[in-house]
């Protein structure tokens, strides 16, 4: 960890250029939101697929729980990798047939590169990250008073997590109402819950 930090401000400033010829940082932070809104709602209908099976085991809850996050992260990281990093060959490709010259060993090749392992990054990260927020409960659920409690930590975590991310979506957009974006997350969580709920009492 250490050796990361160090290689990170070394090259912080080289890093900030290729986010600038990149658009990094736009990219990072819609893939972001959006996958650690999934991370958030997959681990929800988790919660709630256990809570009607009655599962009262906080260990079977973690392990499906981390499970499901591991897989959706692995997924999103994978899958986004090889489809940006494909998008932004072929978008280098373009851009040297235009100019008639071999970009790749250039300061927007390297961006391009690095463009597409941040992204990959960014988006197998998120929903891992998500996920262990809302799974908090059942990892300390020991020092709680019963593991239902953890289920309603559990979900009270998750709808704090999606309003977090509604309100990050609504500065980064500069929208005048900002705090509208939290609540139509919120919404969007509850509905979650509802349909989760009714598909596990149908078994």
């Amino acid at each position: 960890m250490t050796s990361i930090t160090h290689w990170l401000v070394r090259n912080w400033a080289q890093l900030r250029e290729y986010g600038r010829l990149a658009d990094i940082g736009e990219i990072a932070r819609r893939y972001f939101a959006i996958n650690a809104f999934d991370g958030v709602l997959t681990i929800l209908g988790v919660l709630m697929g256990n809570y009607v099976a009655q599962v009262r085991d906080p260990a079977i809850i973690v392990t499906t729980g981390l499970s499901t996050c591991m897989a959706i992260g692995v997924s999103g990281l994978w899958g986004s990798y090889i489809t940006e990093a494909t998008e932004r060959r072929r978008d280098l490709r373009e851009l040297q047939n235009s100019v008639l010259t071999d970009l790749s060993r250039t300061k927007i090749g390297r961006a391009s590169r690095v463009a597409a392992v941040i992204i990959a990054l960014v988006d197998g990260l998120a929903p891992v990250i998500a996920g262990l927020v809302v799974l908090l409960p059942f990892l300390f659920a020991t020092l709680l008073p019963s593991v239902m409690m953890s289920y309603y930590l559990g979900v009270g975590l998750a709808l704090v997590v999606l309003f977090a991310l509604g309100l990050f979506l609504g500065v980064s957009a500069q929208e005048k109402n900002w705090l509208w974006g939290g609540v139509k997350m919120i919404g969007a969580g509850l509905i979650s819950i509802l349909l989760s709920y009714l598909l596990s009492m149908s078994r």
